[in-house]
């Protein structure tokens, strides 16, 4: 590990007032606790406010916070990348933000590690992702988080079509397919939908308010004890 990346380690693992011992930063960071007393005397004498001794153990003061600015190369590449999927995949606000994430990304980084950003050759392109499928996408996110049922037009595998009224729970994405999971009043059972079978979507006006055994922790719960891993295990229909 860079000493750079561990200094930000250190800092991180001092954050919200914990009190932590140089052995113990030591065994997490993998090296001595003479290296551990060195940088903690150079943070402190660039001023970050970092209290405690040898043996008794370090804390940051109440109050004070250093915003997580330096980033390692891993977590650089793994925000990119994260956030050009976001914006190949998305729905359209998704997309936007995601844009200018990587923007604000950019701008926040050190010289020395936007560099990295710049190298990361990690892309994703979405042709099948339309302007209708992207705006479904931010209305059933919104559906989701206002707790408002929906009325679905759908067709199964066989293109069987049929009229679903649904409390909508989560948007899950399989890599080339979103889907909807969803209490399906028809069913009176958990159902997931995929987006690209839905004709027509519609806010019914009825809102709902979570009852056990028809949240998504029920969903959780009952694929656990089935031995399923949702949602890579679990078939859509």
């Amino acid at each position: 590990m860079r000493r750079a990346d561990r200094l930000f380690e250190i800092i991180q693992h001092l954050r919200g007032g914990r009190r932590i011992t140089a052995a113990r930063l030591a065994e997490k960071l993998e090296v001595s606790k003479r290296t551990i007393y060195r940088d903690i005397v150079d943070l402190q004498a660039s001023g970050v406010p970092i209290e405690g001794e040898a043996g008794f153990g370090y804390v940051m003061q109440d109050g004070h916070d250093i915003p997580p600015l330096m980033f390692t190369r891993d977590e650089v590449v793994a925000l990119v990348t994260g956030a050009r999927l976001a914006r190949a995949w998305g729905g359209a606000a998704m997309a936007r933000a995601a844009e200018e994430a990587l923007i604000k990304i950019q701008e926040i980084l050190p010289q020395g590690v936007r560099s990295i950003a710049d190298q990361v050759e990690i892309h994703s392109f979405a042709p099948e992702m339309t302007d209708a499928l992207r705006e479904r996408i931010d209305g059933i996110e919104r559906a989701v988080e206002a707790r408002q049922r929906l009325e679905l037009s759908y067709s199964d595998a066989a293109g069987a079509p049929s009229i679903r009224v649904v409390r909508p729970l989560g948007l899950w994405f399989w890599g080339k397919v979103w889907t909807l999971v969803a209490w399906c009043e028809l069913r009176h059972d958990f159902r997931m939908f995929r987006l690209d079978r839905i004709a027509a979507l519609r806010e019914t006006g009825q809102p709902f308010r979570p009852e056990k055994g028809k949240v998504l922790a029920d969903f959780y719960r009952r694929a656990e004890a089935e031995g399923l891993h949702p949602p890579h295990s679990l078939t859509p229909h």
